[in-house]
């Protein structure tokens, strides 16, 4: 019986890419439980979607819905970086990793973090890096990740 229920989970938690219908979905309210993001019009989204878009492969950001609700409840995103130090390696940068707040303790961020990790791999990143709170980083650490060195930041706004 166990099984059925993770092979249920499975289908109703299943990772893809952001599409441009989801700020319908509550995508910008998910993320609003991360940091500050404003008041996005439907034109902003798109627009940024767009140009998101053009980054091809270079730029994910993938998603959970609940197929049961039809919200986005869980959310990260991976850019890569071109370097020219590592025989012109890429680096894989995830950002923006949220689950909601009703939705954690479901391995939904787990999931998420996995699934922006394999594409980093197979876009031939030779590694993947990530900023996080200390609060954050035994989650982490359970997806594999180690600490490494100090993040520095400087704010314009």
């Amino acid at each position: 019986m166990q099984n059925n229920n993770s092979s249920a989970e499975e289908e109703t938690f299943r990772v893809r890419k952001l599409e441009i219908t989801d700020k319908s979905k509550g995508f910008i309210e998910l993320l609003q439980q991360l940091t500050t993001c404003g008041d996005v019009s439907d034109t902003e989204f798109q627009e940024r979607f767009h140009d998101l878009s053009s980054y091809g492969d270079d730029h994910l950001i993938g998603i959970i819905e609940d197929d049961g609700t039809g919200k986005i409840i869980a959310t990260g995103s991976l850019f890569i970086e071109k370097k020219f130090i590592r025989n012109c390696g890429k680096v894989g940068h995830i950002e923006d990793v949220v689950v909601d707040s009703n939705a954690r303790g479901m391995q939904l961020g787990k999931k998420i973090v996995g699934f922006l990790t394999d594409h980093a791999r197979s876009m031939g990143c030779y590694k993947v890096i990530l900023d996080c709170s200390v609060e954050n980083t035994a989650f982490y650490e359970k997806c594999g990740f180690k600490q490494k060195e100090v993040q520095m930041v400087q704010y314009f706004i």
